[in-house]
């Protein structure tokens, strides 16, 4: 198998769900915050931190590709979309490459 360049890129973002009054409601905003995601921009995303409590919620997305460049970008429209049409707000991002 030919040597192959694969970059991945992974945008941890801690949110703050402020409506949140238990992990129901909270629930909901990230499954239909998840579901969003999945439909606008090819990346995996999953709830990692932050599990037990209402408004608070920690995600990590990962886009995986051969551009650097291209990864990065997707992860900071990423943090755009998320502000504009989720309830959520970001508190905290970190994005790492590995």
């Amino acid at each position: 198998m030919e040597e192959q360049t694969c970059h991945i890129g992974i945008l941890y973002a801690r949110i703050f769900i402020p409506q949140a009054q238990s992990l129901k409601d909270k629930r909901s905003v990230l499954k239909s915050l998840k579901d969003r995601v999945r439909d606008q921009f090819n990346v995996s995303i999953a709830e990692i931190g932050d599990l037990d409590k209402w408004q608070l919620s920690t995600l990590a997305l990962v886009s995986v590709g051969n551009d650097q460049r291209e990864i990065d970008a997707t992860l900071q429209h990423l943090l755009i979309f998320i502000e504009q049409n989720s309830p959520a707000e970001i508190t905290e991002h970190e994005i790492d490459f590995i």
